[in-house]
Formats: structure tokens, sequence, C-alpha cells
């Protein structure tokens, strides 16, 4: 991997790179060790700024009028990712000795489509997915042939760079791990992953992977050389047509959260359900040690939960807005469909729905009608919600969401690495 370090901000000094980008809209005037490692980007100034001699390259965007340089041609286009064919024309075409395309990554559709265009270029190029989700082509630069990759310093100049300094230091050899769903900010799973791989001296990376479907999402693994995947909502159940074989009971369940590259063969797993079973232990409260269980959700994180349930004995029954999918996940897992009343009598409550994720909303049930007796998880981790509150204030006993999300990222990782988690900073990094 070929750093390019791009200054955001009027360095101090030069920093550790392989090339150096300076960006005409940030400098003032030409550093002192301005050289042949440099990279001049005219950025709507005159190429008259540009001192003679220069025997670097100028990037001065999609034109050659007048440019007395060696040259960049660079092309952006930051509202999605064209064609294939349209990525290689342009990239392929024009007399500048490096062709430069950045485009806006929505998907893991448009990360596929870079990488087949990359293939097909026959010139030194830089070819960059911009966007947190087009963050992989930086780091997987080789993959896709460029010349080098970017890196800023200071401040980013891209949305989706990473750090000269963090690209340095993860290399061309770095794991790379991520998150499929949509939408991803709340997610801490990124914190969480790296600083389980920071504590197994693992050189890695945990990217989120924000899209609106999973097509490609496995062609995109293998390509970009990614080790696993984390699926949250809404992709669990679509992933599994994304596997190429199933582990556990990843089919009994219906759903995954775990995607493992294994040599190019995609393996589905699901893991929610033993961070379920993490959680209750974590909480002081055996599952198995509650004979009533009520599910509320039917999307694939309820799936987990009743399999979860069940898997420790519990009779579960479950409650959901929609009388077909209750009925569907009952008859799939073996569950009862439950009324709203069903809150009133049972010994365990596992909230699997996004209610709360942002606001609060109708949980279907009474929170007045919980017992003080029962033990309620709720799946959403990022704030305390209105179920959390009043389970608290019955003095029950309160299931952390986020130590199923521990739970489950700790057997994610087993998976992918073959060794244990480090729980305590996984713990540390979710808080």
């Amino acid at each position: 991997m070929r750093v390019c370090a791009a200054y955001g901000s009027v360095p101090d000094r030069k920093a550790e790179a392989d090339l150096h980008e300076v960006r005409l809209d940030v400098f003032r005037g030409m550093p002192t060790w301005l050289g042949d490692d440099c990279i001049i980007t005219l950025a709507g100034h005159s190429v008259s700024e540009v001192p003679e001699g220069f025997r670097g390259l100028v990037d001065a965007g999609d034109s050659d009028a007048g440019i007395p340089f060696r040259r960049i041609r660079s092309v952006h286009d930051f509202s999605g990712t064209p064609s294939e064919e349209t990525l290689v024309d342009s990239l392929n075409k024009g007399t500048q000795e490096v062709s430069k395309y950045a485009c806006a990554v929505h998907s893991f559709t448009d990360l596929h489509t870079i990488y087949l265009a990359s293939e097909k270029v026959s010139r030194p190029h830089v070819l960059l997915g911009m966007g947190e989700t087009g963050t992989v082509t930086r780091i997987r630069s080789s993959v896709l042939g460029n010349l080098f990759t970017f890196g800023y310093v200071g401040n980013p100049t891209a949305p989706g760079q990473l750090s000269a300094e963090r690209m340095r230091e993860l290399g061309d050899g770095c794991e790379v791990l991520g998150i499929a769903g949509h939408p991803l900010g709340h997610s801490r799973s990124p914190a969480m992953q790296e600083a389980a791989m920071r504590s197994a001296g693992i050189s890695g990376i945990y990217l989120r992977f924000d899209s609106p479907d999973t097509e490609h999402l496995a062609d995109v693994m293998r390509e970009y050389r990614i080790r696993g995947m984390n699926v949250t909502v809404p992709h669990k159940v679509a992933a599994m047509s994304q596997a190429d074989s199933l582990e556990g009971p990843a089919r009994e369940i219906g759903a995954v959260n775990t995607l493992s590259n294994r040599d190019g063969r995609i393996l589905g797993a699901n893991t929610d359900w033993e961070g379920v079973v993490h959680a209750f232990r974590k909480a002081g409260r055996e599952l198995g040690s509650c004979s009533k269980v009520l599910v509320f959700g039917t999307g694939g994180a309820a799936r987990a939960g009743i399999y979860a349930a069940m898997s420790q004995g519990c009779s579960v029954s479950v409650l959901g807005r929609n009388p077909e999918h209750v009925s569907a996940i009952c008859r799939d897992l073996g569950a009862e469909p439950a009324t709203a009343g069903a809150v009133k009598g049972c010994d365990a409550l596992i909230q699997c729905t996004p209610i709360g994720m942002k606001e609060d909303g109708d949980y279907m049930f009474g929170l007045s009608d919980i017992g003080s007796g029962t033990a309620v998880m709720d799946m959403v981790y990022n704030r305390k919600t209105a179920l959390v509150s009043a389970a608290e204030r019955k003095g029950c006993t309160v299931v952390s969401g986020t130590d199923m999300l521990v739970g489950q990222g700790a057997a994610s990782f087993r998976r992918w690495f073959g060794k244990d988690a480090d729980i305590r900073a996984m713990e540390r990094a979710a808080q």
C-alpha cells in the first residue's frame, strides 16, 4: 500500500508517507519540502501557481488545458457510483500519466461495480469509493490495482478517508471486518470488535457497510478480502441467501447475523441467540430458570430470542403487530401466538423491536402490567428506553442489551479467528 498524505490543513512538518498531496485551497504558498514525491492539486486555482520545473504530478481535475506538467486527470462523482462501463471508459481515455476516479458508494452493488471496473483498467490509476461504505476501497487499494491511496493529515479531504498514520499502521495485510445494515449510525460493534482485535494482537479494522440491501454482499467479501461481517436490521433474513452454507442453528432460526469468509467460501451463522443467553447469565438470571417467556417482535432478532429461550427449555409466546408474521414465526420455531395480556404472567420478557432506538413508542402492552419478578431484556442498547425505566421502577431483573451485543460479538469473533475474544475489552468499548 502506497499512502499519499492528503493535507487538510497546513502541517508543522512533512508527514510520514510515500506521496504528499499539496492542495492549493489549503496551502497559501508552496511548502519548503515540495519535491518529486508531491502531487499539487489545483482545486480551482491557476496552474501558474505551480513552480517552474516541478517534477511531481499536477491534479487539474477533469481538464488538460494548458497543463505543462505530468498530470493526473481526476473525476469526482459525489452523487453515486456510475456503471462499470462509465468507470472503465473514463479511466482508460486521455493522455494523462495517472487516471483517478472517486465516486460516492451507497451499497454493496456499488463496491462490486468498482471492483469489476478495476479489473478492466489498462493504465496507472486510482479508483476509490467515497463515504463510509466506500472506506474499504482505500484500505484494499492493492486489490483494485491502485497506484496509491490517500490518508488525511490534519482534516479529512474526502468523505470516508482514514488518517495517513492509520493507513500506514494497517497496511495491505490487515484484517477487515464489518457490519451490514441500514441505518448504522448507532452501532457500537466497530469499537467493540476493534478492541478485541487489539487485545488479541491482530492488525485490523471494523467498518460500517450501510447498504439498502444485501445484493453482492458475498461478492464484496470475496473481492475485498473481508474476513467477517456482522449483519443487523433489516438484513438478517435476506443475508441467508448470501451464504454458501449455514452453520449451527442458523437455518432453524431463519436468520443470520454473522458471515465468515473461509478462503472464498461464505459461511452464515447466528450468534444472536448466544448473546441472549450470555446477557441473562450476566444479569444473574439464567434464561433456563424462566418457565414462560414472552418475545415481542417478529424480525430476525426475535427469531434468535425465541430460539435462545426454547433452547433453554422455556415455553415461548410471541407478540407482534402483524398477525401473519406472528403466525409464520411461531410455525417456523414452535412458539405460540400471544396477546398483550400475556405480559402479566411471563417470567421473562425479551423486547426485539426497534422501539426506543430513537424515541419511545407503543409496546402493545402496558408497562405497568410487568410483574416485579419478571426478567426484562430490551435489545435496544443505545439509550435507556421507557421499557427499561419501567422495569427498574418495578424492581425487575434488567437484562442488558449491551451484554447481548457483547455476547454475540464474542461468538462472532471466535468464528472469525478461532480464538476467544477478550470479553472485558469488548465490554469497556461497548459502554
